[in-house]
């Protein structure tokens, strides 16, 4: 392979991970999960168009994962760039401590980086890609670029440091009302009247499995319960079977063919693939983690 490889390159974890199709529902996991913290979720409701636009929204954050993760360097630090230059001027009130907060505080950074890595990995696995421990901790500490590129510089290096992570927060998470609208979002969005008919049978069965995937005290923490353990793990990798029926050419072309441009930028060699991730090694530094 002669071409640029971007950031992770088809021997990381991350570039194999990346492009499993169970990504879009673990995404939605993430978002129930990003927006039980108080302070972020009204960031985003204060700065964005979710409101007005939330599957345009949605659409560019797959957009910025997928251009980190198979684009060129030059390609991830240019979109990384204009992230940060956004992020810089924006402010969001707190109304239970009266104070206003940067969008950019590491904090809040840490606590989207962590919601969204920890959510991709859960739900991927639980759907059935084979990954073991050793390359679980690989892909959080290869994701340490990913939070590098966003400003954040120090972030969870292995699968124990996230979890740790995740029970240090807890006593600053709660469903705050803006956290319930993201719920009644998710459950039942705006869908254009052409596709509203598959809203029933398509989305809200789809979202209800993201919801189910959350851990315990975060479905307790919004007073709603999901699908039994048993369920949720048959519904995901039924889903995921389901799904590798498409063909991969097709997928792959959403939100955008970055994963077919790699290919042909670095050769067939670099397609992702379940024998690709399993050559990939587990011992050593990550090069490039921080």
């Amino acid at each position: 392979m002669t071409g640029d490889p971007g950031l992770f390159g088809p021997f990381s974890v991350t570039w194999h991970l990346h492009a499993d199709p169970m990504m879009w529902l673990a995404g939605v996991r993430a978002l129930y999960l990003q927006a039980l913290h108080p302070v972020a979720v009204r960031g985003v409701l204060q700065n964005s168009d979710f409101r007005a636009d939330p599957w345009g929204r949605l659409m560019r954050t797959a957009e910025f994962v997928g251009v980190r993760t198979y684009g060129t360097r030059e390609e991830a630090e240019t979109a990384a760039a204009r992230v940060r230059r956004v992020h810089r001027a924006l402010r969001v009130h707190d109304p239970d401590s009266g104070r206003v907060h940067r969008v950019d505080e590491p904090e809040l950074l840490r606590w989207i980086h962590c919601a969204e890595i920890g959510s991709y990995l859960h739900v991927v696995r639980r759907a059935g890609l084979r990954l073991t421990d050793a390359q679980a901790d690989r892909y959080v500490a290869e994701q340490r670029r990913s939070a590098a590129l966003v400003g954040l510089d120090e972030a969870p290096g292995s699968v124990a440091e996230l979890e740790a992570y995740f029970a240090a927060v807890r006593p600053v998470l709660r469903a705050a009302p803006e956290a319930l609208e993201i719920l009644r979002f998710l459950h039942r969005p705006r869908i254009r009247p052409l596709t509203a008919p598959l809203e029933p049978v398509l989305w809200t069965p789809l979202s209800h499995v993201a919801y189910s995937a959350l851990p315990a005290w975060a479905r307790e923490l919004y007073g709603r319960p999901g699908l039994s353990e048993a369920a949720t793990t048959r519904a995901l990798r039924v889903l995921r079977r389901a799904a590798l029926m498409i063909p991969a050419r097709l997928r792959w072309r959403l939100p955008s063919p970055l994963i077919p441009a790699a290919i042909t930028r670095l050769g067939p060699a670099a397609t992702p693939s379940a024998r690709g991730l399993a050559a990939v090694g587990s011992a050593g530094a990550v090069p490039g983690s921080r």
